[in-house]
């Protein structure tokens, strides 16, 4: 009865708790829904759905979905009397269109948004503009340009910067300037080259003339990109407007600074749109930037954008972010009139077409982070530009443009350009304003050609890469070596003219260089993946080495889910075990007399034995010894436990961070055929030992190291680090030896030019420009563990000694505690047996019931 009722008040507690709870959550729920007024009395908040379609994979998706949040969140905690509360419901559009009208119509048909926000494309915006009409649903875009085709779709509020006033400020910047040609580059694709038209007209206008026009394709590569800048570069025009996407001017700069076109004389303008899409480019992309000019909408620096930008930053840790970009101001300011325009359209039950009415209203009435702007044909349009200057990784302003007219940074119009703008550093450091045009006599009487010879077997890409075009003849090359070899060679008015030389193995190398040393009337200097080598040296003269010098080895990571048993052999694990269990076994012989801990039923006892033994390995037992002798056993194996477990630890901590190796004579090492590699393994006595086998390829490499053939790869540095650049979640650089010199470019013997690129290639090592190159171009930074440590797992020969202690301890132990045995326990023993072997022979003669008498 007793127990009956404890079960009774225990299912009265759990009912009571399941209630509780859900009353909280009810409660909770509902004040979600609820809120006080501005007299303290409660009221229920009126839910407002607003849709957001952005590309959730790209940065500046996640940009504006923080700032749209955390705008919300700011508004309602200084109006908190608002009967209203606007809410976002986000969808990802991918960064494509198809994408973006589904999520849309997701938004509308299952959620029922009130108004859809997105479309971070012309075409993107097309659809949603053209799905909001349909479904008289308002439709907000600010991340596009104006657009006439837009302007239709009478449920479509576009923010976004005036196209007219920016072409107009670059036509007057050119006519300024004394600037009557130029070359436009923009993308050829109906986004971008209708938000150009307006820009081609003012050039008109202006009598500026646009000599070419170079169309790029979204999918252009740097191959495509270099061809139409040789086409640039020949014409002769020095100023350039480029309107492009962030993806194509990371390539575009790169390339134009190595055709040396952004060097003295040169002048590159870029558009509001390309300007506006430049957060978060990398720093290696700006660096090649330097000098170009560029047009932006103007944002004022006030106290509020400081603070929200200060939240917005820490909301998108850890993103590397340093500054708002436009979308995000935009979104911030939009956000703030959708949650006034609901709240007046809610009180007055406006219709539909006087919600749009409402956030424009707002928009122009509330003054936002973005500042003064205006309204035209449902546009939110700012009409005020930064010109920007790029200086080195940074920016800095050096006028504005604003109503017609620049205004200098202390807000005087219409002066002098020199007044009104700040000194403009143009490429290549120089502060004179350049000409329109490279006289052809000019521009090639001053530069000296250099014929270099390159590798062109195209082994390792990243490092060079070699093509020729069949139609011209010219040879192009790329890589890191390329770009750390004319960054080097450019102070010194070179006209590079590259001579491919087929080489794929150290032979081939040989004649290479050879080449520079034999044929001084044909070739000046090489180029690419040479290392230098004393042999070589003899012959020619090497730069200081632009790569980490020596071999390293690589190996594949383990990814087993037994790594944790890795540390220890089998029969070092199996011996371990054994020695727990003999630990409880003695322990539980000595204690059961005398202790009643170890003694009951005879399971009890064999759980007590076993959980005994297993629970000094973290000494945990809780059984009370009474005999000494058994103190003296525990005593001795936590010892040994402590030893035991300390270098587990050590061990696992090294299996599990840098997996160092021992090369062994048993070890398969695999190596590049016939490559400097292979000599120095051969050659050098660190690397004796092992067992070695050449490859040919770096699929070889994987495949090998993939399936067990080898267990490890020797290679140069540089080789190694682009291979595991390429699987880094697959094999590691495990150590590095320092027994070749590095990759170095080769110039003939006394050649002035040694000492000069040396020194450029010290500084661009000094500067750490050497090692974004080498990160710009092998993608990642791999990580290096060094080190003599072994990952060779422990053995039960490696701890005889302490297993010698512990049983020759556990057998003095069972010793002393047999030694003592009287005759009467002697005797219960035998008398046991006695018993035993007795019933066991009656149970044998007796007769079986059913046998006949």
């Amino acid at each position: 009865m007793e127990n009956c009722m404890i079960r009774t008040d225990c299912f009265l507690l759990i009912v009571f708790f399941i209630l509780s709870f859900s009353f909280v959550s009810v409660t909770c729920g509902e004040a979600h829904q609820k809120g006080t007024d501005v007299d303290g009395v409660s009221s229920v908040y009126e839910d407002v759905r607003i849709g957001l379609v952005v590309d959730m994979g790209s940065m500046e998706g996640r940009f504006v979905r923080s700032s749209i949040s955390m705008a919300l969140s700011d508004f309602y905690h200084v109006n908190k009397g608002y009967r209203t509360r606007v809410s976002v419901l986000f969808r990802d559009s991918h960064g494509d269109p198809l994408h973006a009208l589904a999520a849309a119509m997701d938004l509308l048909q299952t959620k029922q948004v009130e108004t859809l926000v997105g479309g971070q494309s012309l075409l993107e915006a097309k659809v949603l503009a053209e799905l909001g009409e349909k479904a008289k649903v308002p439709v907000i875009s600010f991340q596009v340009p104006s657009s006439s085709t837009l302007s239709k779709y009478s449920y479509f509020i576009q923010a976004t910067h005036d196209t007219y006033s920016e072409a107009k400020g670059i036509a007057a910047l050119f006519q300024r300037l004394d600037w009557t040609a130029v070359v436009l580059i923009y993308e050829d694709d109906d986004d971008w080259r209708e938000s150009i038209q307006p820009l081609v007209g003012h050039f008109q206008q202006n009598a500026i003339h646009i000599e070419y026009k170079a169309e790029m394709s979204v999918s252009c590569n740097e191959e495509c990109i270099m061809k139409q800048l040789r086409k640039i570069k020949a014409l002769g025009i020095r100023i350039c407007v480029a309107h492009v996407s962030k993806r194509i001017a990371n390539l575009l700069f790169q390339c134009a600074r190595r055709l040396g076109m952004m060097e003295d004389g040169h002048a590159w303008i870029l558009t509001v749109r390309s300007m506006d899409n430049f957060q978060d480019t990398n720093y290696i992309a700006r660096e090649a930037m330097e000098g170009v000019i560029g047009f932006k909408s103007y944002i004022p620096l006030t106290e509020e954008l400081q603070n929200f930008t200060l939240r917005w930053k820490r909301s998108l840790l850890p993103e590397n972010v340093t500054r708002m970009s436009i979308s995000s101001v935009w979104a911030h300011d939009i956000a703030w009139s959708l949650a006034r325009a609901a709240e007046v359209a809610r009180l007055s039950r406006l219709h539909v077409n006087n919600m749009i009415e409402g956030i424009l209203e707002s928009i122009t009435k509330h003054k936002g982070l973005s500042g003064d702007i205006k309204i035209m044909d449902r546009k939110i349009i700012s009409n005020k530009f930064e010109i920007i200057n790029m200086i080195g990784r940074g920016e800095r302003s050096v006028g504005l443009w604003s109503s017609g007219s620049f205004i200098s940074n202390n807000r005087r119009r219409n002066a002098t350009l020199t007044d009104v703008l700040g000194t403009i550093i143009w490429p290549g450091g120089s502060t004179t304003t350049p000409k329109t045009r490279l006289l052809k006599e000019e521009g090639h009487s001053k530069k000296k050609k250099l014929r270099v010879l390159v590798p062109s077997g195209n082994l390792v890409p990243p490092i060079l890469e070699v093509k020729t075009d069949l139609k011209t003849g010219v040879t192009a090359a790329r890589g890191y070596s390329i770009e750390v070899f004319e960054t080097s060679i450019r102070p010194f008015n070179y006209e590079v003219e590259y001579i491919p030389w087929h080489a794929v193995n150290h032979q081939d190398y040989n004649e290479l260089v050879y080449a520079i040393y034999d044929q001084k009337d044909k070739y000046d200097a090489a180029v690419g993946d040479i290392t230098i080598t004393d042999n070589r040296s003899t012959y020619v003269d090497f730069t200081l080495p632009f790569t980490d010098i020596g071999l390293a080895v690589v190996a594949a990571k383990e990814k087993s889910m037994w790594i944790i048993f890795k540390p220890l052999t089998l029969s070092l694990w199996l011996t371990i075990v054994a020695f727990f269990v003999l630990t409880g076994a003695l322990v539980w012989l000595i204690e059961r007399h005398d202790n009643t801990d170890f003694q009951g039923s005879c399971f009890h006892q064999i759980g007590t034995l076993l959980s005994f033994g297993f629970s000094t390995l973290v000494f945990a037992h809780r059984e009370r010894l009474e005999h000494s002798l058994s103190r003296f056993v525990v005593i001795v194996w936590v010892f040994a436990v402590l030893i035991l477990t300390s270098n587990y630890t050590a061990k696992l901590t090294s299996v599990m961070t840098v997996q160092q190796i021992r090369l062994k004579s048993q070890e398969n090492i695999g190596f590049f055929s016939d490559s400097i590699a292979a000599n120095v393994v051969y050659d050098n006595p660190t690397f004796h030992g092992p067992t070695y086998k050449g490859l040919e390829t770096a699929d070889d490499y994987t495949n090998a190291l993939k399936n067990g053939t080898l267990l490890f790869i020797v290679h140069e540095v540089p080789y190694v680090k682009v291979f595991v650049a390429r699987y880094p979640s697959e094999f590691y650089i495990v150590k590095t030896e320092s027994v070749t010199n590095g990759f170095g470019f080769v110039f003939q013997k006394g050649s002035p030019l040694v000492q000069n690129v040396s020194r450029e290639i010290a500084m661009l090592r000094r500067t750490e420009k050497l090692k974004a190159m080498e990160n710009w171009w092998f993608h990642r930074q791999t990580m290096l563990a060094t080190g003599d440590e072994t990952s060779d797992p422990l053995t039960v020969y490696t701890f005889r000694g302490l297993f010698m202690i512990t049983g020759v301890s556990f057998a003095f132990a069972l010793s002393v505690y047999l030694i003592p045995w009287n005759r009467d326990q002697r005797q219960v023993v035998a008398k046991h047996f006695h018993r035993y072997v007795k019933n066991r022979f009656e149970n044998t003669i007796r007769p079986s019931p059913t046998t006949p008498a």
